[in-house]
């Protein structure tokens, strides 16, 4: 992801997200040394998805993802998550952690299939209360 896709990636995310993330914040993840946010491309080289990971010492954490509704089961989060995990292996990460709506299923079973396991829970962490899943992902 670079400066010149924010457009395309708030775009995104407004479609994506009831509170979505503002210009500076996906700005902050591009300065920021512990960031490296990723974006898919479809064949005309417009944004199709993204994903934020960070990485803290040995701990990896997915900040935020989406896919452009337009592309949303074709496997572009799943591929997303593979680079992301690949990354964050390769940068020295032993566990990769997120949290995810408890009633986003979709996401939660791409997780699921991607490795993760469930670890908990954030009681009313969304502005319209619902519940935060924790999910923990462990290099072997």
């Amino acid at each position: 992801m670079s400066y010149q896709d924010l457009d395309e990636v708030i775009a995104i995310e407004a479609e994506s997200f009831s509170r979505p993330w503002n210009r500076d914040h996906f700005a902050a993840e591009l300065q920021s040394p512990h960031s490296f946010p990723l974006a898919a491309r479809n064949a005309d080289g417009r944004i199709a998805g993204y994903i934020c990971p960070m990485l803290v010492h040995d701990e990896g954490e997915i900040l935020d993802v989406a896919v452009a509704p337009g592309y949303r089961g074709q496997g572009i989060g799943r591929q997303l998550l593979q680079r992301a995990l690949g990354d964050l292996r390769q940068r020295g990460a032993a566990v990769v952690m997120l949290e995810v709506r408890i009633s986003n299923m979709p996401a939660i079973e791409l997780y699921r299939r991607a490795g993760f396991s469930e670890s908990g829970s954030r009681k009313r962490y969304y502005e319209n209360g619902e519940d935060a899943l924790l999910m923990t992902y462990h290099f072997e």
